[in-house]
């Protein structure tokens, strides 16, 4: 991984940013039209009580789950709206699906996306995670003040030209962080 150390030329750039920092729509018109499908998840972490509501359907707001998913499915489909530099795309499927889990006190969300496109459809998936995970916030507030949503992330995707990828079931160690200016890091030997 490139550090801020290394001469700006050698640097890996951001693929939505032009050389003079400026934002910009990847071009993607010399790319084949592949199949390509993303999977996403996210959690929203609730009491016992609130989980029991949800299952049993017993919101004010009603069914927490199918509201949930209709909410991530429309979301999902307007992801090129949502966020500024993503390309529109035709998804030809696109699915939310929750699922309480009463041993961790939480409702599971995977969305999954595909598309035959030249670009591939991560943000769908995670926006259609996301925006599932909000509507489940929104329904359980009032009861639950405490909810909170965690662990939004691309879990898998396929096709393209970098193929598959499978995120690995334990999270790598997070990087060493620099102190900030001024202030000194520890002292290596050697």
């Amino acid at each position: 991984m490139a550090t801020r150390d290394e001469p700006r030329a050698e640097r890996r750039r951001l693929s939505h940013v032009d050389r003079a920092g400026r934002p910009r729509m990847v071009d993607v018109s010399g790319k084949p039209a592949t199949a390509r499908r993303a999977v996403a998840e996210a959690q929203v972490a609730v009491s016992q009580e609130t989980l029991s509501l949800v299952i049993d359907g017993g919101g004010r707001k009603g069914d927490v789950l199918t509201v949930a998913e209709l909410a991530g499915v429309m979301g999902g489909k307007r992801t090129a709206e949502l966020i500024p530099l993503c390309h529109p795309i035709p998804l030809s499927d696109l699915s939310v699906e929750i699922r309480p889990d009463r041993a961790r006190s939480l409702l599971a969300i995977r969305a999954t996306a595909a598309t035959v496109a030249q670009t591939g459809v991560e943000m769908e998936a995670l926006t259609a995670a996301a925006v599932a995970a909000l509507t489940v916030y929104d329904m359980v507030k009032g009861v639950d003040r405490g909810a909170t949503i965690r662990e939004l992330a691309v879990v898998e995707k396929s096709g393209g030209r970098s193929g598959e990828w499978r995120r690995p079931a334990e999270a790598p160690a997070e990087p060493a962080r620099r102190p900030p200016k001024g202030v000194r890091g520890p002292r290596r030997n050697g």
